[in-house]
């Protein structure tokens, strides 16, 4: 059981949760700070103090008074009008993240909702009732304000959930687990939909595959170095250390650790004097790509812990403020950030395939054919890597620097970053593809060298994978087998 508290949620803490499905519960003293800031919304109401998104319409209404007997209908009307998403829907291990973190958004005790709302959510996670929420139409500010409505019309028993393996009506889940629906109060609707966790959890579960596939793109490169007999001198530290990126030596020392006791790997004049940039240059661009993941990493988890719905309620100073923390700049651009140092990975990783499979580049046979001429072998595999990596270029360019205002102007500056956070988990899962591509060639690679000369840490790969994908000894549909490894590697 893991405990929520606002304050110290992390992506461990999130894997656990959201692929381990460990129950959530919540902490008394977050839960204390949540009434305590309830009680101050109902103070200001009962002052008649105007404040914005509780007594007042939104966005471009935000001059529109509302009278105290519809507070209740506006935050409805607000979830309603606002649950516009279109497109597929997000993974239920998406939905069931978005829920985990506007939970713990709430419960910083900046949102000014009833406990009600946090235990609700609580409740869809730990019932595994989870929303279906379309992927499509977030500008990310104001914040993901279409996929959030759509969580939250889940808590008013609307819309529809995943559940039990089935997609129902959400008011057929919540009668089936047993829970009763709410009905929202001032300010509630607002807190539930003004917030960045329709871009951070997909971000989130975004990073958390790039950091698997980074890590597994070291390994098959090394694999690569042997299939490749590939010059191992390039990866001494005195190069790393002398230009002094910590994420470089780091690459280098472990591809030097992977391959320490290969004998098919080179040194340099044995059989060349030095390597393509490809295998030379692997600790210069993944370690450039594990400094990318480092910045986003520390992105995501200020994010997951910050409050970011408006106005915001500042109980012990005794102040209701609106500002813009739901703007999603500082996600936006760690996403497009994430796209394009993930796509270096696949863009490198598609040339070594190159030189795996061209005769004219290696010593083995014509696209590690068994029969060349007769039979293809891994031709049209390359092809399929170079599809993917143009598609990441695409996909690579960033959205952050797009804005269309909205809400009449008055929302005039927005983050796209939503999109962004799609786009950069396409593109790993194209990178994923491409890096399990590379590993196909590079074991028919290194079983044409002799697996018995195959460094312990590669050989140990090498039969682990063979498992998913047996070794190339006739022409095959290589589509399944390509699936099969992408499925081993991923989280």
């Amino acid at each position: 059981m893991m405990e929520l508290n606002g304050l110290d949620l992390n992506l461990e803490k999130i894997k656990r949760v959201v692929y381990n499905f460990e129950n959530v519960s919540i902490s008394e003293e977050s839960l204390n700070d949540v009434k305590k800031s309830r009680a101050t919304v109902e103070e200001y109401l009962d002052d008649h103090q105007i404040i914005y998104g509780i007594n007042t319409g939104f966005g471009k209404f935000s001059d529109v008074e509302i009278e105290a007997e519809d507070l209740d209908e506006l935050q409805y009307n607000l979830i309603l009008s606002h649950a516009c998403g279109v497109g597929e829907p997000f993974s239920e291990s998406v939905s069931r993240a978005m829920i985990l973190l506007r939970a713990n958004a709430l419960l910083k005790g900046f949102s000014g909702v009833r406990p009600v709302i946090v235990e609700r959510l609580i409740d869809l996670l730990n019932h595994r009732i989870h929303p279906v929420i379309p992927q499509q139409g977030s500008l990310g500010a104001s914040g993901d304000l279409a996929p959030l409505a759509h969580l939250a019309l889940v808590l008013l028993g609307e819309g529809e959930v995943f559940y039990k393996g089935e997609k129902m009506p959400s008011a057929e889940a919540l009668n089936q687990a047993k829970i009763e629906p709410i009905q929202l109060k001032a300010k509630e609707g607002l807190a539930l939909i003004n917030g960045t966790q329709a871009m951070t959890a997909v971000g989130v579960l975004a990073y958390i595959e790039a950091e698997q596939v980074l890590t597994y793109s070291e390994k098959i490169a090394a694999m690569t170095m042997e299939g490749l007999q590939g010059i191992i001198c390039a990866f001494d530290d005195l190069i790393h250390n002398a230009r002094g990126h910590i994420e470089q030596r780091e690459v280098a020392e472990r591809i030097r650790g992977y391959l320490q006791d290969s004998k098919l790997v080179t040194k340099q004049g044995e059989k060349r004097v030095q390597d393509a940039y490809s295998l030379r240059c692997i600790p210069q661009v993944l370690g450039a790509s594990w400094q990318t993941l480092k910045y986003v990493k520390e992105k995501l988890e200020t994010e997951i812990n910050a409050a970011t719905d408006n106005p915001l309620i500042f109980s012990d100073e005794g102040k209701v403020l609106s500002g813009g923390n739901f703007h999603g700049q500082p996600i936006a651009i760690a996403m497009d950030l994430l796209k394009i140092g993930m796509a270096e990975v696949a863009n490198m990783s598609e040339r070594r395939i190159e030189r795996l499979v061209n005769p004219q580049l290696n010593d083995l046979p014509p696209f590690l054919s068994p029969e060349p001429g007769l039979q293809s072998g891994a031709m049209i595999m390359q092809y399929t890597a170079a599809s993917l990596v143009s598609e990441n270029k695409t996909l690579a360019h960033p959205a952050s620097v797009d804005s269309i205002p909205s809400s009449a102007n008055q929302e005039d500056h927005v983050s796209m970053g939503t999109i962004g956070a799609r786009h950069a988990s396409q593109i790993i899962e194209n990178v994923r593809r491409v890096i399990s591509i590379e590993l196909i060639c590079a074991m028919q690679a290194a079983e044409l060298r002799g697996t018995d000369l195959m460094a312990d840490a590669t050989s140990k790969l090498y039969h682990e994978v063979r498992s998913v994908c047996p070794s190339i000894k006739k022409d095959r549909a290589f589509s399944k087998d390509i699936e099969n490894v992408q499925e081993w590697i991923k989280v």
